[in-house]
């Protein structure tokens, strides 16, 4: 099975910059990467900050560029995206019990997404309705998982980031250890590419297609920075998982 993750495009309005850069013509040349590249992929997961202002016309700007994708693609949710603007656009987007959260059973195992929004809050969370879920689909599942959110639950090393990331994350910790069915978890927000071990999960997060973070380790604040944009390629064989980072020219 081969899984593509683009996260964190963060559009606005057509013509609009963010960061001093084009994020739509950027989503664009991802698309297109794609689509010359890894058209055989099985499903492209877009996890979160699709929007950098919550505005219809981001949305409206996000159908219109993902149209030409060959892929089958699922949009999640991050701290920039409205739930409520993103549904109106978007009202076929598979969500369960209120929330952008859903799952598909595949031959590689199933795929758990999550809905990290906490509207408001720069921070991502579960609440117990979500958790609930979460629990269930899990408890459920005829395979092992793979679950793509957009706030990562584990730290950095950047403490900008880390402050920001999944609000209490031993809740999380303690339902997936409860299960121990998770083989990997694939996250956004944090705009670079990392990889490691979490409670005995393996991890990646994706560098996002617009801006990026500077790599500051242990700088008390977030700073811009302008690596290539770029999304992962996930190719699941059996037990195996490899995670390549495609660069965007």
């Amino acid at each position: 099975m081969k899984l593509i993750q683009i996260t964190d495009p963060h559009l606005r309005g057509a013509g609009e910059l963010v960061c001093g850069l084009d994020p739509a013509a950027s989503l664009r040349a991802a698309i297109a990467d794609i689509n010359s590249h890894h058209a055989d992929a099985d499903l492209v997961v877009f996890t979160g900050d699709l929007s950098d202002d919550g505005s219809h016309a981001s949305y409206r700007l996000l159908a219109d560029i993902i149209e030409p994708l060959v892929p089958p693609s699922r949009l999640l949710l991050g701290n920039h995206d409205d739930r409520a603007a993103f549904r109106a656009v978007f009202p076929d987007a598979p969500a369960e019990g209120g929330f952008v959260q859903s799952v598909l059973d595949t031959d590689g195992g199933r795929l758990v997404f999550l809905d990290t929004l906490d509207e408001g809050a720069v921070a991502g969370r579960l609440c117990a309705h979500r958790l609930s879920w979460l629990d269930s689909r899990l408890a459920e599942a005829p395979a092992p998982a793979l679950i793509f959110m957009h706030h990562p639950p584990f730290n950095i090393g950047m403490p900008p980031l880390d402050d920001v990331k999944l609000a209490d994350p031993q809740v999380f910790a303690d339902l997936l250890r409860l299960h121990g069915n998770v083989r990997h978890i694939f996250a956004g927000h944090v705009h670079r590419l990392c990889s490691g071990i979490w409670n005995g999960i393996a991890f990646n997060t994706g560098r996002g297609t617009n801006h990026q973070t500077a790599p500051l380790f242990g700088a008390k604040d977030f700073a811009v920075g302008f690596d290539k944009p770029a999304y992962n390629v996930i190719l699941v064989d059996g037990p195996d998982i490899v995670v390549h980072a495609q660069e965007i020219e």
